[in-house]
């Protein structure tokens, strides 16, 4: 599928000083802008206010009052000046005076704050010498903010010290070749940690041989990046290309856009009314929403704390009764396949003798002889599992999700069952949708774990927050009849 190797690496200032020790999401440049010029009308406001009562002999005991006035014109201003397009990226980047457009939404926040002080008849308690000192120094204090402004962006970026969202650029070498590095993040808000050229022009038409190795070799390297993204860079005249590529790259849960090619970007490049960072088209979207895993992760907090302090001591008894069973760790630690495919260490109350990990791992049977006494019960009731609320905090898992399997069985699985990898695309859960219809412990036959994988992607395609609180409560109603647990 590819060649792996990197091309197109820029060797501009911005690649030799990219790496700092501070750095700025870029997705905050815009509010930061909003936000000083809200800063600078308030001090206006108050300045203004301050300044006149002082020249005429008067006292600053209205100082608030202006503000206040100052913060009224600011939401004004920055709505006005959203609509006129002064914090687009590219109008921040580029070296063109727009001072015009900063008097003219200026004067329109100045009409609107005319409007308010005359609905709430306040104009009668309002200087008018503080009102156009208030004018005149906010204007002037707007202009000089954004020459200033504009002039530490295009700083920043040399710097190094303006950070976007970490992509993994795909595509081949003569679209690549459009697009560098510090092209990327002016233009697009992208952070290029790593660039993967396509072996031909043509991306399907290639020697097969070889193509799952390439294929693995080609996702262990994205997820290694620890990508935010994926971005694509082939041409839009081969729409079978580019289908066949985003089949390759569905079993990695993160979004992946498509730049311009050469052709729609010689006509984009006429257009400079949109923002650039809006010309990439979302052929595969997350998963999750980051709205979504935010909200998941709040509740998995919630319950991963609470259930924690209300468990304790079952867990210490627990931990006691292994102990004196039989001798080894009372933890039992065990490599999984996490979120993307990435390994980390479950935990779990060591139920068995044995401490199975790596290449081979026999999965629980009815009266296995492995189990101990304490152990058959702790399966029986799940408590073995309340240490993965550990794994839960620790941002490993999440209550809710499929079920991890041992590293050989992923591999073996992932063989078989077609789509089993998609798995990954969220946190692995301590219950699941499969865990509440009964697909609880070991599978011996190769039919059940199709069943299970098919509930595990039905929960990732209907996900909701609702949902999974139905599983919590339904898997509470499941302890009570151990079903295949043992």
């Amino acid at each position: 599928m590819t060649d792996l190797t990197n091309a197109g690496e820029t060797t501009s200032a911005f690649a030799s000083r990219s790496r700092v020790r501070l750095a700025i999401p870029f997705g905050l440049i815009e509010p930061l802008f909003a936000a000083l010029d809200c800063a600078i009308i308030v001090a206006a406001g108050a300045i203004g206010g301050i300044a006149y009562q002082r020249a005429l002999g008067g006292s600053a005991e209205d100082a608030s009052f202006y503000a206040g006035l100052g913060l009224v014109a600011s939401l004004a201003y920055v709505l006005v000046a959203h609509f006129l397009g002064l914090y687009r990226l590219n109008r921040l980047l580029d070296d063109e005076r727009d001072g015009g457009r900063v008097w003219a939404g200026w004067c329109l926040a100045a009409l609107v704050l005319a409007v308010v002080l005359f609905l709430f008849k306040s104009g009668g308690d309002t200087s008018r010498g503080s009102v156009v000192c208030f004018f005149a120094i906010g204007g002037a204090g707007l202009l000089v903010a954004r020459r200033l402004g504009k002039r530490g962006l295009r700083s920043a970026l040399v710097a190094g010290t303006i950070r976007g969202r970490r992509a993994v650029v795909i595509g081949t070498q003569g679209e690549l070749a459009q697009f560098s590095k510090a092209g990327l993040l002016a233009r697009l808000g992208l952070h290029e940690v790593d660039r993967i050229t396509l072996p031909r022009d043509e991306v399907t038409k290639f020697n097969p041989s070889g193509a799952k190795q390439r294929d693995d070799a080609l996702m262990k390297r994205i997820r290694e990046a620890s990508a935010e993204e994926i971005v694509l860079a082939v041409s839009w005249a081969g729409p079978q290309d580019i289908e066949a590529l985003l089949e390759r790259l569905r079993v990695i849960p993160l979004p992946v856009r498509l730049l311009p090619d050469r052709a729609v970007s010689t006509v984009l490049r006429h257009q400079t009314s949109i923002q650039q960072r809006l010309y990439m088209v979302e052929v595969q979207p997350a998963p999750l929403s980051t709205f979504d895993r935010l909200t998941k992760r709040l509740l998995d907090i919630v319950v991963a704390a609470t259930s924690l302090a209300l468990l304790t001591p079952p867990l210490i008894l627990a931990a006691l009764a292994i102990k004196l069973e039989s001798k080894g760790p009372v933890i039992f630690q065990q490599r999984r396949n996490g979120f993307n495919g990435k390994p980390f260490v479950i935990y779990k109350l060591r139920s068995m003798r044995v401490q199975e990990d790596g290449g081979s791992v026999v999965q629980a049977t009815k009266e296995d002889p492995r189990v101990t006494r304490v152990g058959r019960l702790l399966r029986q009731t799940s408590i073995d599992e309340l240490p993965q609320l550990f794994n839960v905090l620790q941002g490993h898992m999440s209550i809710v999700g499929p079920r991890p399997h041992a590293l050989v069985h992923d591999y073996e699985y992932g063989a078989m069952i077609a789509n089993y990898a998609f798995r990954h695309h969220v946190k692995p859960g301590i219950t699941g949708w499969a865990q509440v219809h009964g697909y609880r412990g070991a599978t011996p036959q190769l039919e059940l774990m199709k069943q299970r994988v098919n509930l595990d992607l039905w929960y990732i395609d209907n996900w909701s927050l609702i949902l999974d609180i139905h599983i919590m409560f339904r898997t509470a109603f499941e302890l009570i009849r151990p079903r295949n647990a043992y």
